[in-house]
């Protein structure tokens, strides 16, 4: 695996460095910015979209992943698995932002000393070990050696009384490392959130050009003792799934599931064993919040759940309309809730009026675009807005030119609660904790909401 982690600047200087194996060369860390300029016409650090991840030279890997001001590097000589490696940097990036909430160069001159401890518990000889946070912090802590502490092993002392050694957390020397023993709620509760982000683009004649569904099941364990937890998805949705295979070969703590569905992976915690047999989802969860199972499926046979009508005029140069009218296309009984439409205009309008049906429209100058919002809005319903616009009535040079704007398309941002776009649901979820045998709740709850990139093209 890894022989050396460093982190650098974007100039490529070095901030602090970890050598595990001491087969990598002094100089060849000096190399790794040359490699960069070499990999780009525009210099270092100024489009890192087109670099590749991996760079080789004389014998020597550099994988590396790039957060915010900072590259952070692996060295290694073997032909080992990049994958893996590229896993355990951005596990790392998670840890250090984990405990220092902004993982900036800044971050890393103020805080070398527990970066270090982190480096050595998280890798061992190039291997990746410890990559949770929660674990992590319960012997590696940002707090000091208080007078409390230090008064106690002298009253210890002066007593006679040989003060206890620290153990190692529990949670390093047992089979399941994700959660620790003594958890303790007055209420258990479970909370299960099925939530799916969808992007999709849309041209002008309102054909689907590409849409994805990302998925992912969020589990809130507030459960006493070392609960087992059974749960069992409706068979439609599992139908699709084929083999399961392991990834990251053991250094990420997440397991993937190779099927029809696209990049689905499940918490450690899931036994897969029991999942590729029986279709049951088993597991002992986490205290706390978690991502139990994500997914992607790509289709274009994706139901659209806006059908938008995008018309325009241009007045002389003088004054645009903008007519738009909106039609939800999904069951009446079901309510989206803050649905904002964002639709472009140019930089420079004045005196905007609005009229419309439903929702409240807003200028946003700063976006150079209105934003038409919907507190909520029930399926099967359809409505209308209309937008008066006042352009400059100077213009320098040319015909004033109203293409540019209309390149940008419509974008949109919702939410609808109790509804899943993929079909997937919960038959049912079964807590038992058979040492405590207590009464638990658990809650349901399922949310499809717009990704990133939900976008409908006007031109």
């Amino acid at each position: 695996m890894a022989s050396s982690i460093h982190f650098l600047d974007l100039k490529g200087k070095a901030l602090l460095s970890r050598d595990y194996k001491g087969d990598i060369p002094n100089g060849a860390l000096e190399k790794f910015p040359v490699l960069l300029v070499d990999h780009t016409n525009t210099g270092l650090g100024s489009d890192e979209t087109s670099l590749p991840p991996v760079l080789y030279d004389n014998g020597i890997n550099y994988i590396y992943v790039v957060h915010k001001d900072l590259y952070i590097l692996a060295m290694t000589r073997e032909n080992t698995n990049v994958f893996a490696i590229m896993i355990f940097l951005n596990n790392l990036v998670k840890v250090l932002i984990n405990y220092f909430k902004s993982l900036q160069e800044e971050a890393i001159r103020d805080n070398f000393v527990i970066m270090y401890e982190l480096l050595d518990e998280m890798m061992d000889f190039g291997l990746p070990q410890i990559t949770d946070p929660k674990i992590l912090k319960e012997y590696i802590t940002q707090k000091s050696y208080t007078l409390e502490e230090a008064l106690g092993q002298i009253r210890a002392s002066s007593t006679g009384q040989q003060a206890a050694p620290k153990l190692p957390p529990s949670t390093l020397t047992k089979s399941i490392s994700w959660r620790s023993e003594g958890i303790v709620y007055k209420k258990n509760e479970a909370f299960l959130d099925v939530i799916e982000s969808i992007n999709m683009t849309i041209n002008a004649k309102g054909q689907t050009l590409s849409s994805e569904i990302l998925g992912r099941i969020n589990v809130k364990s507030n459960l006493s003792g070392m609960p087992d937890l059974r749960l069992g998805l409706n068979e439609k949705f599992l139908n699709s799934g084929a083999r399961l295979a392991e990834s990251g070969a053991g250094v990420a703590s997440d397991r993937a599931v190779t099927n029809e569905l696209e990049d689905v992976k499940f918490h450690q915690c899931v036994r897969l064993s029991k999942f590729e047999n029986e279709k049951i989802i088993t597991f002992v969860p986490p205290d706390g919040e978690f991502d139990l199972m994500t997914y992607r499926i790509l289709s274009p046979s994706i139901n659209q759940l806006f059908v938008v009508d995008y018309k325009m005029q241009n007045h002389s140069n003088t004054r645009l309309e903008i007519l738009l009218k909106v039609r939800t296309n999904f069951k009446p009984k079901l309510v989206c809730n803050n649905l904002e439409i964002y639709i472009p205009c140019p930089d420079d309008i004045s005196s905007p009026k609005f009229g419309r049906t439903k929702g409240s429209v807003k200028y946003l100058p700063d976006k150079s675009c209105l934003c038409w919002k919907f507190k909520s809005i029930n399926g099967g319903k359809e409505y209308s807005m209309i937008a008066e616009l006042q352009l400059p009535s100077v213009h320098s040079g040319d015909e004033y030119q109203l293409e540019s704007f209309r390149k940008r398309p419509l974008k949109l941002n919702f939410q609808i609660p109790y509804y899943t776009t993929s079909g997937l649901q919960v038959r049912y979820l079964r807590i038992n904790e058979s040492k405590l045998n207590y009464q638990a709740y658990p809650w349901v709850r399922y949310v499809t909401q717009s990704g990133d990139d939900y976008v409908i093209r006007v031109s």
